[in-house]
């Protein structure tokens, strides 16, 4: 039945029990008497209440679905609300579920060409930092050896100064553009660029450790980027905001099947604030291959960025 019939029912059937009513034994005196006056009044609250029960029976799945439409994020694909009953309400549910089954396949597609765009340009600047700058600094670091072993001792010991500035920044520059690509993953593989970030990031400070588990599953190239990316973002924020001394990465065997990554830090945890760009990054990386995400508390305290995949054949390319 539609919504109209149905609404239309509920009201000519609350109008028809007070039509009863009236053609029935129950007489009004003029001027209206106090007894009279309460039972009519009884009698419209009574119908009101009536009224208001069976509309919110009635509308109930219209506001399940505005409820659902108003906490759709594409980001955390894979809720749909239940398609209950039939009429318009089933069918704009049913809509709604095709609408976000577009959506997100429309995301999934365009979020693939920006990741590829993406890793393209940060190729390209980190072999521009490489062969540009990086060959600059190092002609730069010759000229200055050569002319501190030409200048008398006054002028030497400035000339070795500025010699290991130049040295620090060309260090400084290589450390850039391994991050913005990752060559060590293209030549080496997942686990060693996983074991080489661990310990890029390591400092006095900070304590960052890898564990890997042998005899994990063969992954697609795109999944093995996610992994690597999502791997280095997490890093990233344990190292700049967590405050944290030590960070775990595992990289395991899921208990059902396909890979799972986890990077986890002993820091004071997550900001109330709204998720940032890095994190949103993580998700569309996730969603690229198909994974699924977690961000947030970790049972011994700190921080824990889950990823997992399931299919590592790689979901979307």
């Amino acid at each position: 039945m539609s919504l109209y019939w149905r609404i239309f029912l509920l009201n000519a059937g609350v109008l028809a029990v007070a039509v009863a009513l009236l053609l029935g034994p129950v007489t009004v005196s003029t001027p209206v008497l106090f007894g009279e006056a309460l039972v009519l009044l009884g009698g419209l609250a009574a119908m009101l209440v009536i009224n208001a029960v069976l509309l919110r029976v009635g509308l109930a799945p219209l506001a399940r679905l505005n409820r659902a439409m108003a906490t759709a994020d594409l980001l955390n694909p894979g809720t749909r609300p239940a398609v209950t009953g039939g009429g318009e309400v089933a069918a704009l549910t049913r809509t709604f579920n095709a609408m976000l089954d577009r959506l997100e396949a429309e995301r999934a597609t365009s979020a693939g060409r920006v990741l590829t765009a993406l890793e393209g340009e940060r190729k390209r600047i980190a072999q521009e930092l490489h062969d540009e700058i990086g060959q600059t600094l190092t002609a730069v670091l010759l000229q200055i050896k050569h002319a501190a072993d030409r200048a008398p001792e006054p002028v030497r010991t400035d000339l070795h100064q500025a010699q290991e500035t130049t040295r620090a920044s060309l260090d400084e520059i290589r450390r850039i553009a391994r991050r913005l690509r990752p060559g060590v993953l293209e030549e080496l593989g997942l686990h060693s660029s996983l074991r080489s970030l661990a310990a890029e990031f390591t400092t006095p400070r900070l304590g960052v450790t890898a564990h890997i588990t042998p005899g994990l599953p063969h992954l697609d190239p795109a999944a093995e980027l996610v992994l690597y990316r999502v791997a280095q973002e997490g890093l990233t924020n344990a190292a700049r905001h967590s405050g944290a001394t030590r960070v775990e990465v595992h990289l395991r065997p899921l208990p059902r099947g396909g890979v799972g990554l986890l990077v986890r830090d002993n820091g004071r945890g997550l900001d109330p604030a709204p998720e940032g760009a890095g994190i949103r990054g993580m998700r569309e990386r996730a969603l690229l291959i198909g994974a699924e995400l977690y961000v947030g508390a970790s049972p011994q305290g700190g921080t824990q960025v889950r990823l997992d995949i399931h299919d590592t054949t790689g979901a979307q390319r």
